[in-house]
């Protein structure tokens, strides 16, 4: 088995976490997936869907984020200190602080991208 938990994932891990979490991840988020999740310069780490990823494992964080507030409607694909960055079933992306929903959101996975990740702002 490969350990490398950045790793292209596999159509079937895909699957295999969205049935785990009970939710069908957003063809934008997919792709995202499929390309290696790669967040460039950002100061944060995307989470993953490989086996024995730890604490990048989607399924714990996103365990963890709902426990903590974070409405089940969203998916919580990257942790950072308590808050985190979510995506809807119809792809839009909210950041959701470790004291609830801040009202910052982008409409589509990639306008989320292009500012986060590649702009850095």
């Amino acid at each position: 088995m490969n350990s490398d938990v950045f790793r292209i994932p596999t159509d079937a891990e895909i699957s295999d976490a969205e049935a785990k979490l009970r939710v069908r991840f957003p063809d934008a988020y997919r792709e995202f997936l499929k390309t290696g999740g790669n967040v460039g310069n950002a100061k944060f780490e995307a989470a993953v869907v490989v086996p024995n990823a730890g604490h990048l494992d989607i399924v714990e964080i996103a365990e963890a984020a709902w426990a903590s507030g974070v409405p089940r409607t969203l998916v919580p694909f990257v942790e950072d200190n308590g808050d985190y960055f979510c995506v809807s079933a119809h792809g839009e992306v909210m950041y959701w602080s470790h004291i609830g929903g801040t009202g910052e959101q982008w409409p589509t996975f990639q306008a989320w991208f292009q500012q986060v990740c590649i702009e850095r702002r």
